[in-house]
């Protein structure tokens, strides 16, 4: 994809294969003021060695964000697909099998919280991400313009508001380093 950019995009992006876990192999501590996450722990056994190293090159001030699956609403998904024995197990377990067909991982926010805490960038805001939308098949066309609208309206009203955050498919913690 970024080949396809102009080249003053181009020049700007450094691509750099290599594992969250060990950001000091490449960068100084606080080395950036922003950090993303998003879609990758669900695939990491153990979430708190990848969060402790990305959390190692936050800049004071600094913003740690992370998109992760939403263990606490596992079970949405094949229960509303009348999956029962899968709404059953999600239930019990973090583990499920993604739409890509890979065995993953969810996470709590509970666990999250607790652990941006502990590393020193606290979750300062949080979010539910994809709650009328998550159950959608693969490969749905997206409605016209002006319910599209009132769709993304009505996500990112949800994302926001309790109880319907809590049950949205992903969420996205925001931790600040102090």
């Amino acid at each position: 994809a970024l080949e396809g950019e102009p080249r003053f995009v181009r020049e700007r992006v450094r691509l750099i294969q290599g594992d969250g876990r060990d950001t000091g192999a490449h960068f100084l501590p606080g080395a950036f003021d922003v950090v993303l996450c998003h879609g990758v722990l669900m695939y990491v056994p153990d979430p708190d060695p990848m969060l402790a190293g990305l959390a190692r090159v936050l800049a004071a001030g600094g913003l740690l964000s992370l998109v992760v699956r939403n263990a606490d609403a596992l079970a949405l998904r094949p229960g509303l697909a009348g999956d029962w024995a899968g709404a059953l197990a999600a239930f019990d377990s973090p583990a499920y099998t993604n739409r890509l067909g890979l065995p993953v991982r969810a996470d709590r926010r509970a666990d999250l919280t607790a652990t941006l805490a502990g590393i020193g960038a606290p979750v300062h805001a949080w979010y539910g991400v994809r709650l009328f939308t998550d159950a959608a098949a693969d490969g749905t066309a997206p409605p016209a313009a002006d319910e599209l609208a009132r769709l993304l309206d009505a996500e990112d009203r949800a994302g926001r508001t309790d109880p319907y955050r809590s049950l949205a498919a992903l969420l996205h913690l925001c931790g600040v380093r102090g």
